[in-house]
């Protein structure tokens, strides 16, 4: 469809309108190897459109998935291993998109992808304290005083680790079922919590980031996001504060 290379560049983010009009009338902009002028129009879908030289391409939509990573998988989209990844599991993504912080290899549940760098940042960013929740089931019965270390905290690697909330969920005979959130998210953290006082963890699923939901999934199947839920990740953005010491 034709549209004004003004209007073409702006949507392309390559400048506002009125800088898009500036550039054209210094002949930066070409259309089918022409020196373009204002007014002009073209279409995108099928023009040649460069400014500068560099040949226009518009930027992929962005877009937001969650997929139900299933254990003894990658969180990666490469395993030189030739172990399976999290890319076996996207044939019908139409884009590029990559997972957002990881999830052990014998973990499972609730992974982001989306080819948004800048949320994938802040998502995984301790400042923007997005709570990341487990369902874990433990070797043996979790006792009150167990919970309450726990719930104050374990040394690990020289650093305590605090749960924002640990809960009971289920006790069995020989199991339980505890339901864990945090906003850090160090490697095999929860894993390492546990052993600390005598609980290894059979099996550990990530139900939730912030306020996305595992939901109905299952392993291996991915849904959008929907924008309710892009909206609530996107609003625990914190706005970057330059140091003012430089």
């Amino acid at each position: 469809m034709l549209e004004r290379l003004q209007k073409i560049l702006s949507d392309f983010g390559i400048a506002s309108r009125r800088h898009a009009e500036e550039l054209i009338k210094e002949g930066r902009v070409t259309v089918n190897g022409q020196i373009a002028i204002l007014g002009q129009k073209a279409d995108p879908e099928k023009d040649y459109i460069k400014v500068d030289g560099k040949l226009l391409i518009k930027p992929e939509p962005k877009v937001y998935y969650a997929f139900y990573k299933p254990r003894n998988v990658i969180t990666s989209l490469l395993d030189p291993q030739g172990r399976m990844t999290v890319k076996d599991f996207l044939k019908g993504i139409k884009f590029r998109v990559y997972p957002v912080g990881r999830l052990d290899f014998d973990s499972e549940g609730l992974l982001l992808l989306t080819n948004d760098g800048d949320l994938a940042y802040h998502v995984m960013h301790p400042s923007s304290e997005i709570e990341k929740t487990y369902m874990v089931k433990i070797e043996g019965i979790m006792e009150i005083d167990k919970l309450e270390k726990l719930r104050k905290g374990i040394k690990i690697d020289g650093k305590l680790a605090v749960p924002v909330s640990v809960n009971i969920i289920k006790t069995l005979k020989a199991n339980s079922w505890i339901r864990i959130t945090l906003h850090e998210g160090r490697k095999r953290q929860i894993r390492k919590m546990l052993e600390r006082i005598g609980h290894p963890v059979i099996r550990l699923i990530r139900i939730a980031i912030d306020g996305v939901r595992l939901g109905e999934l299952k392993p291996g199947q991915i849904r959008p996001l929907t924008k309710e839920e892009i909206e609530e990740l996107k609003s625990k953005i914190k706005p970057h504060r330059p140091n003012k010491n430089k």
